[in-house]
C-alpha cells in the first residue's frame, strides 16, 4: 500500500536513505516500505548503546531488536507525548508539558515529589533511577519476593527455612527471598514429610512403639556382620573341614600379634562375630569379637529382648530372621522417607508439624500478595525509565537502524567498536568479532581489505575487533605486527594482527602493484642466488679447510677440466643476439614515435597497470558494508556501498598539520643517488641510438647526418636503383649519389 505521508530521502555514499527529521516522519515509519530500510535487525550485544535501553525495546528478550520492536516503542510513544518530534532532540531530561494527561504523566509529577522537588517541571533519568533505587530498597518493592527483613520473627524464620532447602530468588534490591513459587515448593515438601511421618503411627509398623527406632538402629548396626557369621555356620554345616578355613587363620592372628591392638581396631573389627561352627547360635555376650561386643550388647537389649519377648544370651539364625521380620514393616516405612531438603532440616518432621498445623502459609502468601501490591507503581516507573531513554538514545537507534545516517555522516555509528591506530594509519571502520567463524565465511564478501586484531588490557580485558583498511597501501600490514586500538570509551588496548583478509584499497595502489610485485620477484631471485653463492663459498672453505688438515697426506690427482662445449657456446650466442634484436626492435619501435613518444610511454604503462586498476576499480565499487555487519549478528537490508571518496575518509593516513614547520636536514640521511646523471645518460643513449637510426637525420645538417658519416653503414641508407635500359637510346651518365 502507497504511503499517504510523503517521505524525503538523501543519497550518501552512493546510498539512498530516508531523512527522519520531523515528528510526522516517525509517525507515519510503518507506512514506509520495510526494504527502504537499512536494517531489517539489530543485535542487542556489540553495538555502543546501554545494554538497559536495549532491554526495554527487545520486549521479546530474544536478543535482537526487529522492525517491529522499533514501530511498537512509536506507537508507545506516540499515546504518551505531545509530539514525536521531541525525539529528535535527545536529551536524559524531559519536560512534564511535553508529556499527554494520563497515569504516565501523573507518576512523573509523583516521582517528583517523593524526591521533594514538587515544582519542578522537568523529570531527569537520573531521577526515575533514584526513585526506583528507593522503591527497590523498601520490603514491599512490588516484585514479589519477601526478605527475611520482612518484620515478623515467624515469618522471616519460615522463609530463611526456604533459603535453606528450595533456595530463593533475588529481590529488586538484590537481597534473596521467597517469592509465590519457592513458597509453594517449600510447603509441599512440608506437607509431603508430614504424610509420611503419619503413616509410620499405622498398626504393624512399630512393633515396639517408640522403642521401634532404637531397635531398628541396633539391628541395622550389626546387620551385614549378623549375616555373614551365620553364612559361615552353613557352610561348616555343608562340609565340617570348612571351619578352619572360614575363621580367623594362624597367619592372621600372628600379625596381629606385632601390633598394639584396641577392642575397635579394623583388623579385629573384619575377623567373624564368633567362632564358626556348624549350626551353633550367636553368642551375644562372652566370647565375641571385641570389635563388636557393644553392639552385639544393644542388639541384645534393644531388640532382642524387646521384640522377641525375652532376655537371651545366644541368637540363633530363625530367631535373627523372626526379628528382621517383625522389624521388615518399619524397614519400608523408612525407606520411603521423603529426600526432599526440607527432609533434612535439624529435627524436620517437628518443624514440618509446626510449619503445617499454623497458618505460617497463609501469613507468607499474604505478605508476597502485599508485595506485589506495589507492582503498578514499579512498572510506572519503569515506563518512565523507557520513555526517558527514548528520549535520550532512540534518535541514535532510528539513526542506525531506519538509515545509516550517524555512519555516512562519521558520527559514529553503534556497529563502530573504536579506532585502530596501525601503520601510520587510523582505521575508524573497526566492529567487535563475537563469533570468529561467522565473520571468517561473511566478512571476505565485503570487498575490504580486513585486518583481524586480538586486543588486550593489561587489567587482562580482552576482545576481537576487525579493522577495514580503505586508504593507503597493504605493503606493511603483516600478521604479527602491534597496534593500538582505543573504544568507544577510551580505553586503550594493545592490538595485535592475528589474521588480514587481502583486498584492493585504492586505484593507486593497483597501478603500483605490477611494479611492487616485479621487483618482489627479482628481490626474491636475487635472495636465492645469493643464498646459493653464498652456500657455494661455505662449501669451498670447508673443502679448503679440510685440504689443509690433511696437508700431510698425499694429494689426489685433480680431475681434467671439463672441455668447452661447442654447442653450448653456440646456443649462448644465440641467444645473446636473439635479446639484442628483441631489445633494438622494441628500442627502435619506441623511438619510431617521434613526438608520439609521450603517449607510448603512457600506453606502455597502461598495457603493465591497466588489467589490475580495472579488477580494483571494479572490486571497490563492490565494497559493501553489509557482510561485515551480517557477521556480527546484523540483518543488513541492502547494500550499504562504501565508495572510494567515503572510503578515504573511513581510514586517515599520517600526514603534518597544515601550517607546521618542516625542518628537512637529517644528519643521518642517506647519501642521494646521482639521478641526474642517470637520467642525462639515458637521454644521451637514447639520442644516440634515435641517431643511429636515422631518426634525427632530418633535424641535422649534411654534415652530422648518420646516413653521410656511416654512408652504407648506416641503417637508414638505401642504394640507388639504376633506371631501366632502353634499346637505342644512349647511354646515361651515371649520376652523383643523392643527397639523403
Amino acid at each position: 500500500m502507497a504511503s499517504k505521508h510523503r517521505f524525503k530521502f538523501y543519497r550518501a555514499g552512493g546510498v539512498d536513505q530516508v531523512v527522519l527529521e520531523r515528528g510526522a516522519d516517525l509517525a507515519h515509519l510503518g507506512e514506509l516500505d520495510r526494504k527502504l530500510w537499512a536494517a531489517l535487525s539489530m543485535p542487542t550485544k556489540g553495538v555502543h548503546l546501554e545494554a538497559r535501553t536495549l532491554e526495554l525495546l527487545d520486549t521479546d528478550k530474544d536478543g535482537w531488536v526487529r522492525v517491529a520492536e522499533i514501530l511498537g516503542v512509536l506507537s508507545w510513544l506516540g499515546e504518551h507525548l505531545v509530539d514525536l518530534g521531541t525525539l529528535l532532540e535527545p536529551s536524559d531530561k524531559l519536560a512534564l508539558d511535553k508529556l499527554k494527561d494520563g497515569p504516565l504523566r501523573a507518576s512523573a509529577r509523583r516521582v517528583l515529589t517523593d524526591l521533594a522537588r514538587k515544582d519542578a517541571g522537568t523529570l531527569a533519568l537520573a531521577d526515575i533511577s533514584d526513585a526506583q533505587k528507593n522503591l527497590a530498597a523498601t520490603p514491599f518493592n512490588g516484585d514479589g519476593v519477601v526478605t527475611p527483613d520482612v518484620g515478623d520473627a515467624a515469618l522471616a524464620k519460615v522463609v530463611e527455612d526456604i533459603l535453606a532447602t528450595v533456595g530463593g530468588v533475588p529481590d529488586r534490591g538484590g537481597k534473596a527471598g521467597a517469592n509465590a513459587d519457592k513458597a509453594k515448593a517449600f510447603f509441599a515438601d512440608v506437607a509431603a514429610l508430614v504424610a509420611w511421618d503419619d503413616k509410620g503411627a499405622a498398626a504393624g509398623t512399630r512393633v515396639i512403639g517408640a522403642a521401634t527406632d532404637a531397635a531398628f538402629a541396633a539391628v541395622q548396626a550389626v546387620r551385614a556382620k549378623v549375616d555373614d557369621y551365620f553364612a559361615r555356620c552353613r557352610l561348616c554345616a555343608y562340609d565340617t573341614k570348612a571351619a578352619a578355613a572360614l575363621g580367623p587363620s594362624e597367619a592372621e592372628l600372628t600379625a596381629l600379634s606385632s601390633k598394639e591392638l584396641a577392642a575397635g581396631s579394623p583388623e579385629i573389627a573384619r575377623l567373624p562375630l564368633a567362632r564358626v561352627d556348624a549350626g551353633r547360635p550367636l553368642p551375644l555376650e562372652g566370647p565375641v569379637n571385641p570389635a563388636w561386643a557393644g553392639a552385639l550388647a544393644d542388639l541384645a537389649s534393644k531388640a532382642v529382648a524387646p521384640v522377641l519377648g525375652a532376655a537371651r544370651t545366644t541368637l540363633t539364625e530363625v530367631d535373627w530372621k523372626d526379628l528382621c521380620a517383625k522389624l521388615a514393616p518399619f524397614e519400608a516405612w523408612q525407606a520411603a522417607r521423603p529426600t526432599s531438603a526440607v527432609a533434612k532440616l535439624p529435627d524436620a518432621v517437628a518443624r514440618a508439624r509446626t510449619l503445617a498445623g499454623g497458618d505460617l502459609q497463609a501469613q507468607l502468601d499474604a505478605t508476597i500478595s502485599k508485595d506485589l501490591a506495589a507492582k503498578d507503581d514499579y512498572d510506572r516507573l519503569t515506563d518512565l525509565e523507557k520513555l526517558l531513554r527514548c528520549q535520550r538514545d532512540l534518535k541514535k537507534i532510528l539513526h542506525n537502524f531506519v538509515n545509516f545516517a550517524d555512519f555516512y555522516a562519521r558520527k559514529g555509528a553503534v556497529f563502530q567498536a573504536g579506532t585502530l591506530y596501525l601503520d601510520a594509519r587510523a582505521c575508524e571502520l573497526t566492529v567487535e568479532v563475537i563469533d570468529a567463524g561467522k565473520h571468517g565465511t561473511l566478512a571476505p564478501m565485503a570487498g575490504a581489505c580486513l585486518v583481524y586484531c586480538d586486543c588486550v588490557r593489561a587489567s587482562g580485558e580482552k576482545k576481537s575487533i576487525a579493522a577495514a583498511v580503505t586508504a593507503g597501501d597493504s605493503d606493511n600490514l603483516f600478521v604479527g605486527r602491534n597496534g593500538v586500538f582505543y573504544d568507544r570509551d577510551g580505553k586503550d588496548y594493545q592490538a595485535t594482527i592475528t589474521k588480514i583478509i587481502d583486498a584492493p584499497i585504492s586505484v593507486r595502489q593497483a597501478f603500483w602493484s605490477p611494479y611492487k610485485k616485479f621487483a618482489r620477484m627479482i628481490e626474491e631471485q636475487v635472495n636465492k642466488r645469493a643464498s646459493a653463492a653464498d652456500a657455494a663459498a661455505q662449501s669451498k672453505l670447508a673443502a679448503g679447510a679440510e685440504a689443509v688438515t690433511h696437508v700431510d697426506k698425499k694429494p689426489e690427482k685433480p680431475p681434467e677440466p671439463k672441455k668447452i662445449d661447442v654447442g653450448t657456446v653456440a646456443a649462448i650466442g644465440v641467444a645473446i643476439g636473439g635479446i639484442g634484436a628483441l631489445i633494438t626492435g622494441v628500442l627502435a619501435a619506441f623511438l619510431g614515435l617521434g613526438m608520439w613518444m609521450p603517449i607510448g610511454i603512457v600506453a606502455l604503462l597502461l598495457m603493465i597497470s591497466g588489467p589490475s586498476m580495472l579488477l580494483a576499480w571494479l572490486k571497490l565499487r563492490r565494497r559493501n558494508l553489509g557482510p561485515l555487519l551480517d557477521a556480527g549478528g546484523w540483518a543488513v537490508n541492502g547494500r550499504a556501498r562504501i565508495n572510494v571518496p567515503f572510503g578515504g575518509a573511513l581510514t586517515t593516513v599520517a600526514a603534518l598539520p597544515e601550517g607546521s614547520e618542516h625542518m628537512k636536514h637529517d644528519p643521518y640521511r642517506e647519501k642521494g643517488k646521482p639521478w641526474k646523471l642517470y637520467i642525462f645518460l639515458l637521454v644521451l643513449l637514447a639520442l644516440g641510438a634515435s641517431w643511429y637510426l636515422g631518426k634525427l637525420d632530418k633535424y641535422l645538417p649534411k654534415a652530422a647526418k648518420s646516413i653521410t658519416v656511416l654512408g652504407k653503414n648506416a641503417p637508414a641508407y638505401k642504394a640507388p636503383v639504376a633506371p631501366p635500359v632502353v634499346p637505342g637510346a644512349p647511354t646515361p651518365t651515371p649520376a652523383p649519389t643523392p643527397a639523403p
